[in-house]
């Protein structure tokens, strides 16, 4: 089944995309249609390499965000380091909350908040 044609998926999509052209000089955006849902890529363009995946599957009404930081090694291959993910967001206002607040370093300040609640945590336990 041709979900990615569906006049609702199309919808969602393009509701999606006129929304992120807001952020058009700080990410790349591609979109990809998979067998059980469709992925939003947004590739940041400025210093800090960041990959920030929004995905929607066909048969639920919600979506799911992740943050990655990308980092190349010696054969110049994409390395993804999840930083951030939070799953069951509702509706596009609190997808586009959720978003703004991943743009402006909700997912770096947590995962260095993390780092550091771990690495206090093994100093203590020496």
């Amino acid at each position: 089944m041709e979900k990615k044609n569906e006049y609702n998926t199309q919808i969602q999509v393009n509701k999606l995309m006129k929304k992120l052209r807001i952020w058009k000089d700080l990410f790349s955006v591609n979109i990809n249609f998979y067998v059980e849902g469709w992925a939003a890529y947004l590739m940041e363009k400025t210093i800090y390499p960041r990959l920030i995946v929004i995905f929607r599957p066909y048969d639920c009404n919600h979506f799911s965000i992740k943050s990655f930081e990308v980092s190349y090694d010696a054969k110049a291959n994409e390395i993804h380091s999840e930083i951030y993910s939070r799953d069951l967001i509702y509706g596009f206002q609190n997808l586009f909350i959720e978003l703004k607040e991943i743009i402006y370093g909700k997912d770096i300040i947590s995962s260095i908040s993390t780092e550091l609640y771990d690495k206090k945590n093994i100093n203590e336990k020496r």
